[in-house]
Order: C-alpha cells, then sequence, then structure tokens
C-alpha cells in the first residue's frame, strides 16, 4: 500500500511560515518546485518560539506577528553600507521621526531620519562599526535597532597568488608528537613562502574538539569555534617548558611522543588525537605549573579581558567534561545551564582546572598567531587562511554556553539532490535568527572577531549558511526537513566590518546547489568563491569543460578538496576502485570505471589542445600522472582565478583521500598521513626535499 502523501502547510501557517523566514517550498531546480512537509514548518516554527500546534494557534501567531510587524518602527538590525544611500528602514520612518545613534566609541548624535542633522551628515557620517539606534515618531512609538556601518566591500587578496592546501593533522613532522601541529605549520609557511613564493596555506578547522576516547576525528564538528584546540600546540615551543622543573617527567613524555609518531610515520599506524592529546595534557599540567613573568602575565591577562565571559564559560564546560562527560545534557541537575547557582558552585571549586583551560586557549592563540607572523615575514600576501566550520558539536561548549541563540530540537543539513537522494543532517544545532538578531548577532561578531585574531584569510564552509540553512527537525530524515531563512544582509556586513578591520581576505565555499543570487551577492561584497576543476563544466551549454577564459576570476581555484580524491587518484580512478572495495557506488563497478576514465580522458584532451602537457600521454589517463598534475595546475594558472591552491598531498602523489564521505567505520576519515603513492607516510622534511613537490610548485612560481 503506498504511503500517504505528507499534508502541505495551510493558507494561514504557510503565511506564518513566511513572516517568521521559515521556507514551504524550495526550487532544487529552475524548473522544479518541492513543497515542504506541514510538520517540518510546524517544527521549525516551535523551534523559534511559535506556537503553530492547530488552526486556532496559527491564526492566534499570525495575528500577533502581522500587528508586530506593523507596529514596529524599526527591525532588530539596519544595515547602512558605506556610500550607499540611506537604509530602507529609515527612508520609511514617518515624517518628522527623530534618530538618535550611540556609536560603538560611546558617542552620541541626533537627527532627522530624513534629511541630514545640522550638525553631522546623518547616517552617512557615521563610522564603521555596530552601534545602538533609537528612533522616536511623532506619533509617540519608539524604536531600538543595532545599526551595522559596514565597508562597501571586504577586503580583496593584493594581487595574484599561489599557496598549499593542507590538513594540519596530516602533517608530521619529526618534532610533532604524532600528527601535525602548529609549530609544523609555521615551519610549512616559512618554507613555502621563501622557496616556493607561496601567498598563504590554507589549512582544516583548528577549532577546539569534544573530548573523550573516542573522539570524534572531524574537524567540523568541533565543541568550540571560538576558540582553538590546544591538541595543536608545539609543547616545547611554550615559553615555560624551558624552566619546567620535573625534567624527568617531561624526558619520559618526550619519549613516548617519539614512539607515537615513529608508528604512524615507519608502521603504517593512523594518526591517533587521543594518544597525542593525553601525553601533551600531562606535559601541560607540568609546563603550566611554571609561573609566568611580567610580561607574559600581562599578555595573559589582557586575552582574558578580551574574551571576557565567553572564554570563562568555554574553560568551565571543559573543566566540567572532565568530571561529568562531555555531553552537558547528562550532567547532574543544575549544571546543564551555565547560569544557574549550581554552576556559579561549581566555577569556584573547579577554579584551577578552569584557570589550566583558559591558559591553554590563550597559549593556542599565541602559537596561531606566531604561524601567521611567520606566513608574513616569509613574504606570503596573506598568509595562514583558517577555515570557519558550518556549526558545533550538540554536546559541546558553544552549545552549552550559548543555549539561549540555538533551536533546540534542530539539526543542520541539507535536502536531497542529485549526489544523495536521501539528503543529510549533519548533526549540527542551527542558530535561531531571531535570537541572533535580537543581541545584534553578538555571538557572530565574537566568533569572527576571534578567528581574525590570527588569520590572513578566512575560508567559511558552506557559506549559503550566511543566508539560509536547511532545518532537520529531531528524529526526522533529512528529507523532512526545511529552509529557515537568516539576515543575510547583517551577516555579509558583519563579515565585512571584522574582515576589514583585521585586513583580512574571506574565501565562501559555494560548492554545490547554490540558491540563485546568493553568489551574485556574495561577489558583490568582495567573497571569493570556490571552483574545483573537476566541477567546471559548461552545465548550462554542451556540457564539456569549462575554457579556462570563461572560469570566474573573484574565487580560489584548485584541483581537489579534503572531501574528493587526490588528483593522483582521479587521474588513474583509484577513487573508483576504493569505492568499489567498501561496497558504495550505486552503479556497477565497470560502469562507474568507464565514465571516470571519460571524464579524465575530455579533461586531458583540453589541456593537450591549450598546450599545457608538455610530453602528450600515450598510454591512458595516469600513465605520466605526474606530468599531467602539473598540467592541471597549468591550466588553473590560465584561469584568472585570483587564488590557485594547490592540495599539498598532490605533491607527492597521495592517493587516498582524507575524508570519504558517506563513510564513518569502513574508511579512516580525519587519520591519514600525508603519503606518497605507495602509501609511504611523508614527514615534513622530506615533503620540502621531494623533486616531485618542487616541480609541481614551480610551475605557479
Amino acid at each position: 500500500m503506498a504511503a500517504a502523501p505528507e499534508a502541505q502547510p495551510s493558507e494561514d501557517l504557510a503565511r506564518l511560515a513566511g513572516l517568521h523566514g521559515v521556507a514551504t517550498s524550495y526550487r532544487p531546480a529552475p524548473d522544479r518546485t518541492v513543497h515542504v512537509p506541514a510538520a517540518a514548518v510546524t517544527s521549525a516554527l516551535a523551534a523559534l518560539g511559535v506556537d503553530a500546534s492547530g488552526p486556532d494557534a496559527v491564526r492566534a501567531a499570525l495575528a500577533a506577528r502581522e500587528r508586530e510587524l506593523r507596529e514596529r518602527l524599526l527591525p532588530p538590525t539596519v544595515v547602512h553600507w558605506a556610500g550607499a544611500r540611506p537604509p530602507a528602514a529609515l527612508t520609511a520612518l514617518p515624517a518628522g521621526t527623530r534618530l538618535r545613534v550611540e556609536t560603538e566609541e560611546g558617542e552620541e548624535g541626533e537627527f532627522p531620519a530624513h534629511g541630514e542633522g545640522p550638525a553631522d551628515r546623518g547616517i552617512a557620517g557615521l563610522p564603521l562599526g555596530v552601534h545602538r539606534l533609537t528612533a522616536a515618531a511623532p506619533d509617540g512609538r519608539t524604536g531600538e535597532a543595532f545599526l551595522v556601518v559596514a565597508p562597501d566591500r571586504l577586503p580583496a587578496p593584493p594581487g595574484r597568488s599561489s599557496g598549499l592546501l593542507v590538513q594540519l593533522y596530516s602533517l608530521l613532522s619529526h618534532r610533532s608528537w604524532g600528527m601535525g601541529d602548529l609549530g609544523d605549520l609555521a615551519e610549512l609557511a616559512g618554507w613555502a613562502g621563501r622557496t616556493a613564493g607561496a601567498g598563504f596555506v590554507q589549512v582544516n578547522p583548528l577549532h577546539a574538539a569534544v573530548p573523550g576516547a573516542p573522539t570524534d576525528p572531524s574537524p567540523y564538528r568541533p565543541s568550540s569555534r571560538r576558540f582553538p584546540d590546544p591538541v595543536h600546540l608545539r609543547v616545547e615551543d611554550i615559553p615555560e617548558f624551558a624552566y619546567a622543573e620535573d625534567r624527568e617527567r617531561l624526558t619520559a613524555l618526550l619519549g613516548r611522543a617519539a614512539r607515537l609518531r615513529s608508528a604512524v610515520l615507519d608502521k603504517g599506524a593512523l594518526i591517533d588525537r587521543d594518544a597525542v592529546w593525553e601525553l601533551k595534557r600531562e606535559a601541560l599540567e607540568t609546563v603550566l605549573a611554571v609561573p609566568l613573568g611580567p610580561g607574559r602575565q600581562a599578555a595573559y591577562d589582557a586575552f582574558r579581558a578580551a574574551h571576557g565571559q565567553a572564554l570563562d564559560d568555554h574553560a568551565t564546560w571543559y573543566a566540567l567534561a572532565e568530571l561529568h562527560g562531555s555531553d552537558w545534557h547528562r550532567w547532574p541537575d543544575g549544571l546543564s545551564d551555565p547560569r544557574s547557582a549550581a554552576t556559579a558552585r561549581a566555577r569556584t571549586e573547579l577554579a584551577g582546572r578552569i584557570a589550566f583551560h583558559t591558559r591553554l586557549a590563550w597559549l593556542t592563540d599565541g602559537q596561531l598567531r606566531a604561524a601567521q607572523r611567520a606566513a608574513r615575514e616569509a613574504g606570503m600576501a596573506v598568509g595562514i587562511v583558517h577555515d570557519l566550520a558550518v556549526g558545533v558539536h550538540p554536546s559541546g561548549a558553544d552549545a552549552w554556553a550559548q543555549q539561549d541563540v540555538f533551536a533546540a530540537g534542530m539539526s543542520v543539513g541539507a535536502p536531497p539532490d542529485a549526489f544523495n537522494a536521501r539528503g543529510q543532517d549533519w548533526g549540527l544545532p542551527p542558530w535561531r535568527p531571531d535570537r541572533l538578531a535580537a543581541c545584534g548577532h553578538a555571538p557572530y561578531r565574537d566568533l569572527l572577531r576571534a578567528l581574525f585574531r590570527y588569520a590572513g584569510a578566512l575560508r567559511i564552509d558552506h557559506v549559503m549558511g550566511l543566508f539560509r540553512l536547511w532545518w532537520v527537525p529531531q528524529g526526522s530524515p533529512p528529507t523532512d526537513g526545511t529552509y529557515v531563512r537568516y539576515d543575510a544582509d547583517a551577516m555579509l556586513a558583519l563579515l565585512a566590518l571584522e574582515a576589514a578591520r583585521a585586513g583580512a581576505v574571506v574565501i565562501g565555499e559555494d560548492l554545490g546547489t547554490v540558491e540563485p543570487g546568493v553568489r551574485e551577492a556574495l561577489q558583490r561584497r568582495g567573497v571569493l568563491g570556490t571552483s574545483v576543476l573537476w566541477f567546471e563544466r559548461d552545465w548550462e551549454g554542451d556540457g564539456h569543460p569549462l575554457p579556462p577564459e570563461r572560469w570566474r576570476a573573484d574565487c580560489l581555484a584548485t584541483a581537489t578538496t579534503h572531501d574528493l580524491p587526490p588528483t593522483a587518484a582521479r587521474l588513474t580512478g583509484d577513487h573508483v576502485d576504493l569505492r568499489d572495495r567498501l561496497g558504495l557506488l550505486t552503479r556497477s563497478a565497470p560502469e562507474e570505471r568507464a565514465e571516470a576514465t571519460a571524464d579524465i580522458a575530455e579533461w586531458l584532451a583540453l589541456l593537450g589542445s591549450l598546450g599545457l602537457l608538455d610530453r602528450p600521454a600515450a598510454g591512458p589517463p595516469g600513465s605520466d600522472e605526474e606530468e599531467e598534475i602539473r598540467a592541471v595546475h597549468r591550466f588553473l594558472l590560465r584561469t584568472p582565478a585570483r587564488l590557485i591552491g594547490v592540495w599539498l598531498p598532490d605533491g607527492v602523489g597521495d592517493r587516498r583521500p582524507q575524508n570519504l564521505p558517506g563513510t564513518w567505520d569502513q574508511y579512516p576519515n580525519w587519520r591519514l598521513p600525508i603519503a606518497d603513492g605507495e602509501g609511504r607516510p611523508v614527514p615534513l622534511e622530506e615533503l620540502v626535499a621531494s623533486p616531485r613537490l618542487r616541480a609541481l610548485l614551480e610551475v605557479l612560481r
């Protein structure tokens, strides 16, 4: 018997949903509309604090929302782009309305909503920043809003440059403790800038992870996005390391670290983040017992003052997790609320552990800034490109500390598409757009400001999330979700403001299905896109590979990413064999291989016709993979792309993807060191001496 079709929202429910930014349908393709189940709409509204449980509730909520919008003078956030006309929210105010502004610096000014003030140029004369705006209308109504005055565009890259893409944990050296660390990052940046003329190094998210064994190895499901993970510390580079008294203990730990490193580099072991952290934690307990000198103490105090309550909450969560486990939903009564009396008592009782985790955040921030300095001193125009994950783990520190701005019972994901008929549920709680707006998007602003402390550029994963996110109700399949809108103008304005203050470039990961108008809006404000060679075809025309002159200029162009096969694997067809061994193919292996071979052959034919293959391959694709990989990057150089990225494992012929979407236990995602074509791990010291890598980078000099 066929399943009954999902009920669609009623007319009143659809109107209510629209007024709260909840979609009742979406268009995965220009010629196709998909209607969202009424249950998904009702659940999303409930997560926004709107009761739509029945017809009477819907009518009451609709009337209340319409009355609220009709009576309010100002929206929660007003955006003014520098040099533009006054925002519509101000020009639409009643004649005679007076505006009062209190700037970030505490200065105040008053002027009429229409026309310029007598003592200044009104809204156009305000400095960049997030200010408080009050409106008073002649009829007695008043309104308050956050006023974001943002630069017209984000900073652009200083000229054209190429750089390296690497997952930091995979970049082991003979000095790291079983996984790549911030010392390795600084060394790579220094070498690449001076020797290869590279302009940047892009890394995976270095956000703080959820502790516990086994730790989720994905850097895209962190405990906190605002604070970095101390597992990346180079312990020996901490100044207090030299003065630690228990040298015997530290020597023993260094010996264990050497054995852990050797297991990965020499014996084929996977990267074990938990084992690395256990060693580093023990060492850090000893190192942090050393008092800070006066200058270091002053710097630490300044860091604590800059991050305030958020840092204290972060450290408190980690201290509580040591006692009660890493899922705050299961903590003893009272501790699940960061503002409860029980938590206040715990903060006092655990003061020592909170201080430990606070200092770890400061130390990691310091080594991140040191890596950026090393990159710039090596001549890099951009420096370190950091990656901002879409969201955080529901059990982690941010979800605990910011409960008031997260949507309870919801998870971020993606609707069904050509690549995944079941849709996706990423297990990340979304921010509530209404709560973000009510606080002037403070959590988002603070997050950006923290990352820009040490980033030469920021890559935003799934940048479309600034506009809308697919919300999946807890317990429902991803197909039964819906889109919820965010204030994209405010999100972009705050991004532009903080990026401009830091002088940093922003790259948006905009691969896959993108809502019409989003790429154009991002480009208008100076957010670079992401273009991956194998996906760049004339999809609106003949479907053939897109010639280089037709690529967009405002992008980071690459041959692959962490979620895709390395270039050597794609050229040789190894990626099809891997998926076949793991039972991931949706068609027969011969069909998949035939399509992959034809795809590569078409691209190589284009490279050959453009004269980019020094030695036209006589054999099948992959028979001269080193030259073909160089040709691929010559092609990228032929495009107008502002930034060109080289996947570092491509420089030594690695065939293994760092992450294989759709797998969990079947494949060692996020745990592989960089290796050569035979699977032999290649440490940093050998990487930089590799003739193959040097020849590839010479193409881009």
